[in-house]
């Protein structure tokens, strides 16, 4: 089985996508909930239910052919730390890392494919891919649910389709979702009519760690709400459509910006450069919001191509366990402001200040259509 300082130490190919993510969406996720017949949910399971449960779903879900060498561990074998940086790379949850003995997490090697087991529900199994993949993450989801469940009987109603413990994900128990980068409609003031609108067809819209966070970085997720009454086909489709819609929106505001006042794009970037460049305190929000308007000036090549994985690779690096994971030790919030700058400085020295020239500024940013990543 994989340790857990090997699967810090390779993040996957969609936490730091580079040229892939170019576009606005960054990431596509499928997320399935399903719970063991016969079986208390976990809220209400005592603890040897809970852990029954676990020695039932933990071999069949090691015993999948992609989790071959996978990580395996059990949440009370993990310090608090090692807990929060796995939240931070979104593959786990906020409320699988509240919990300890009798739930597990179970992550493949590549990380594509993370298996959360006793969470609210007995498993919350999720497929990630880069860009726009709904329809490809649920495939290879499907295939795997598919398979567990020639191991496991999950309870099922034929009117009511897969039960679960929360209403909102009765039938399919499908959330699929998209991470957005929109620097664009929030610097031109589009954002809020843009995401009105996206709720209005009962869709959510939420900040970067999902449900209750607030939006960081210019980052967004987009998800369906409704699970039951629907094939999970319909919800992708319907949900691809607005994505792809919204990535539109983005395109259409960068496009607008740089043309109506490349000035001020060029200033923000600027300022951003310089405050990351020479920072020597820098709390997690002013950095991710810096950094994020730093990777919007990579993607209209104010700088070289490899800027926008380094800033991807940032986002994720600078974030408070992450950066108590890499001291080894516990830090104050002041500890982590300046520990935070001095790699944020450090990672950035051998990146050239903005290319202001005027060839750039009349430049158009490349559109979504032009990305295989989405």
């Amino acid at each position: 089985m994989m340790r857990f300082s090997t699967l810090i130490k390779h993040p996957a190919n969609w936490m730091t996508g580079g040229r892939e993510s170019r576009g606005a969406v960054l990431t596509s996720r499928i997320r399935l909930a399903r719970n063991l017949r016969g079986h208390s949910f976990p809220g209400w399971a005592k603890r040897g239910e809970r852990a029954a449960a676990l020695d039932l779903m933990r071999p069949a879900v090691e015993e999948l052919a992609p989790m071959k060498n996978a990580f395996s561990q059990e949440l009370g074998d993990l310090g608090p730390v090692q807990k929060q940086v796995l939240v931070e790379r979104h593959l786990i949850s906020r409320e699988l890392a509240a919990r300890g003995n009798g739930s597990a997490a179970v992550i493949e090697r590549r990380q594509t494919f993370s298996l959360m087991l006793n969470e609210e529900d007995h498993l919350r199994m999720q497929a990630i891919r880069s860009g726009l993949q709904l329809s490809e993450a649920y495939e290879a989801l499907s295939a795997l649910d598919t398979e567990l469940e020639d191991k496991l009987e999950f309870a099922f109603d034929a009117k009511l389709g897969y039960l679960t413990a929360c209403p909102s994900n009765l039938g399919t128990g499908l959330r699929a979702s998209a991470m957005l980068h929109l620097p664009g409609l929030v610097l031109s003031d589009k954002i809020g009519q843009v995401l009105q609108a996206v709720n209005k067809i009962g869709l959510a819209v939420r900040g970067i760690y999902g449900e209750g966070t607030e939006s960081l970085g210019n980052l967004y997720q987009i998800s369906n709400q409704s699970t039951l009454g629907e094939s999970e086909e319909t919800i992708i489709r319907r949900l691809e459509r607005v994505i792809s819609e919204v990535s539109m929106h983005e395109q259409n505001a960068r496009e607008k910006l740089f043309e109506d006042d490349p000035e001020m794009v060029a200033d923000k970037i600027g300022r951003a450069y310089g405050v990351l460049r020479h920072a020597h305190l820098i709390d997690s929000k002013e950095a991710l919001t810096h950094l994020s308007l730093l990777r919007f000036g990579a993607i209209l090549d104010f700088f070289n191509e490899d800027t926008v994985a380094l800033c991807d690779t940032l986002l994720m690096d600078i974030q408070p366990a992450h950066l108590q994971l890499h001291t080894g030790t516990k830090l104050s919030p002041e500890e982590r402001d300046s520990i935070r700058a001095e790699i944020v400085r450090s990672r950035l020295q051998s990146l050239d200040s903005p290319d202001n020239h005027s060839d750039k500024l009349e430049a158009k940013p490349e559109s979504d259509s032009d990305n295989p990543g989405d």
